[in-house]
């Protein structure tokens, strides 16, 4: 017996943990597609923008592209959820299979019962039966036998009625996820369409580009000396910045405890702004000219609405605010021997020297070109990172 309630009681938990997961997937998916949602929605804006002020085709290529990506993520959790949907309902047809032979059971053996309550029908019938009893004790079991037909039948019919209620019940159910997936296809089918539309406005504006090559690659060249002189900035205020840093103890232990509470919290610190990532660190080609190298990027650029506030990733000091050509205004972060960078403010709330706290606002993103975009970096004393490494 204890045995019997120990086997139930794991499976009754290895049941709640699988539905606590299930459940956790289905919110992660939601909240997945809500983010992929608000980013198209965010670059279809800037596009919108661009359009209406004739910005160059290498721009709305960089968000087109962006789109697309972000448009085919969002059709493969379609197909997750489709996939997931198809699986509940074949589970449930199986079980509304199951209750179907349960009823066809019952209603066979229900017949019998009439069957042999019609064959009984007449008393004379029923008291000779009786009366032809061998000894009185055959006699009471036979009295005993036709009062219980008429119960047994009772309790069937009344077994078959609830076993149809759940019949329907289960048939209800099944037609919700039936109609929720038909919508699923539906929306499916709506951003395939939109895939298609974008992918040959990528192709459009490939050849616009490869029309204008000379022009292009004068503008990768004036980018290339931007990024040059910008990462030759931050290298030089943090060499600064680690000298200060350097200088009395209590300073050195304290920058010692944030370095290690901004090292704990790799992966989990919050993005500085909410937008999609449309340019990311490292190494990349040029989107139309395949065998020129862009510079290298020390960060990620974050496409964002315009006047969108700006706010800092964890607790540290403001060290430096300076201007660079390209980048607007841009604030250094102390966290330890760790500084996070902000470029391309447009307004700036804080001032060098001062203390902020996670998710204090910095200052405002600017409008650079027609483009309102954040340009953010991570570095571990004089090593870049990988911000989405960092950020949950």
């Amino acid at each position: 017996m204890k045995k019997a309630l120990r086997i139930s009681i794991l499976l009754l938990s290895a049941l709640l943990l699988c539905n606590g997961a299930y459940g956790q997937d289905t919110r992660a998916q939601e909240s997945k597609k809500a983010r992929l949602e608000k980013e198209i929605a965010q670059l279809d804006k800037q596009l919108a923008e661009n359009r209406s002020k004739s910005s160059s085709a290498l721009s709305s290529l960089t968000l087109v592209q962006k789109k697309i990506e972000a448009r085919k993520e969002l059709i493969a959790e379609s197909d997750k959820d489709i996939k997931e949907l198809a699986t509940q309902i074949s589970a449930r047809q199986k079980d509304i299979d199951k209750i179907q032979k349960r009823l066809d059971t019952l209603q066979t053996y229900y017949a019998r019962l009439v069957k042999n309550a019609y064959k009984n029908r007449d008393a004379k019938v029923w008291y000779m039966y009786i009366l032809a009893s061998d000894n009185l004790s055959q006699a009471f079991r036979r009295v005993g036998y036709l009062r219980g037909l008429s119960s047994k039948m009772n309790t069937q019919a009344e077994r078959i009625s609830a076993t149809k209620a759940e019949l329907e019940e289960e048939n209800a159910k099944l037609q919700v996820k039936k109609d929720e997936a038909q919508k699923l296809r539906s929306a499916r089918v709506k951003e395939m369409n939109s895939l298609k539309k974008e992918e040959s406005q990528a192709r459009n504006l490939v050849g616009e580009l490869k029309k204008q090559q000379k022009k292009y690659q004068k503008e990768l060249a004036s980018k290339k000396k931007q990024v040059e002189d910008l990462n030759r900035e931050i290298e030089r205020l943090i060499r600064q910045a680690g000298k200060s840093s350097s200088k009395g103890g209590k300073a050195k232990d304290a920058d010692i405890k944030l370095d290690k509470e901004f090292s704990q919290n790799k992966g989990k610190l919050p993005w500085p702004a909410q937008g999609p990532v449309v340019e990311k660190f490292g190494q990349h080609s040029h989107p139309v000219f395949k065998s020129v190298k862009m510079p290298f990027n020390n960060g990620i650029t974050i496409a964002l609405d315009k006047g969108s506030q700006i706010k800092a990733v964890f607790d540290g000091v403001v060290k430096q605010i300076v201007v660079m050509p390209g980048y607007n205004k841009c604030i250094l972060v102390q966290h330890g021997s760790y500084f996070t960078f902000y470029c391309k403010m447009g307004t700036v709330a804080v001032k060098a020297g001062e203390k902020v706290k996670t998710g204090q606002v910095l200052g405002t993103v600017d409008t650079i070109g027609d483009e309102t975009r954040l340009h953010f970096q991570i570095w571990k004393e004089t090593k870049p990172q990988n911000p989405e490494a960092w950020l949950r």
